[in-house]
């Protein structure tokens, strides 16, 4: 049986193969691409992955949470413009969600009040800076939404098949 490590801190690449109950060996056959050398290195932050290899581990180990958690904090462009979502249950997605669209509604009037002469006064600007963090949830609770779907679709708990079809039929 495969010693399991007492390491602190663990990435997040290293907890997700290690709830798996995968071995480095075991994970570099099921990546196939990726020795348990470069799983290793990646494990004990001695390497960055590739974004490939990201891809590639959020596929096989069904964590699409993996590449929210690479561009997040650990590509530089993402670094700058890609929020860290954290995985959290439906319920509470949509009640974070249904409670920044509520605080728009309230804000929506005062929005067009600022925004009407295309120019943010200085009167203006504490408001608008309120507003665009209210929106900054709602896109926050977007993506928690689209991370948490992409999750139920890698572990087969919504049929790819019939979500694909239906998104097809609404584009359609």
């Amino acid at each position: 049986m495969a010693r399991v490590s007492t390491k602190e801190n663990k990435n997040p690449y290293q907890t997700t193969r290690e709830a798996l109950k995968l071995t480095r060996e075991s994970a570099g056959e099921l990546l196939e691409t990726m020795s348990p050398e470069r799983i290793e290195k990646i494990e004990n932050d001695r390497a960055l992955p590739h974004p490939d290899e990201v891809l590639l581990m959020a596929q096989k180990y069904k964590q699409p949470n993996l590449c929210n958690y690479y561009c997040a904090t650990q590509c530089p462009i993402g670094q700058q413009y890609v929020p860290e979502i954290k995985v959290k249950d439906l319920s509470q997605i949509v009640l974070e969600m249904l409670a920044s669209l509520n605080s728009m509604q309230k804000e929506k009037d005062r929005l067009i009040e600022i925004t009407v002469d295309g120019k943010i006064s200085g009167d203006e600007l504490s408001d608008f800076v309120a507003i665009q963090e209210q929106l900054e949830k709602i896109s926050v609770a977007v993506e928690t939404l689209q991370l948490w779907c992409e999750q139920m679709l890698a572990t087969g708990a919504i049929d790819p098949e019939q979500y694909k079809a239906f998104k097809a039929k609404l584009q359609g």
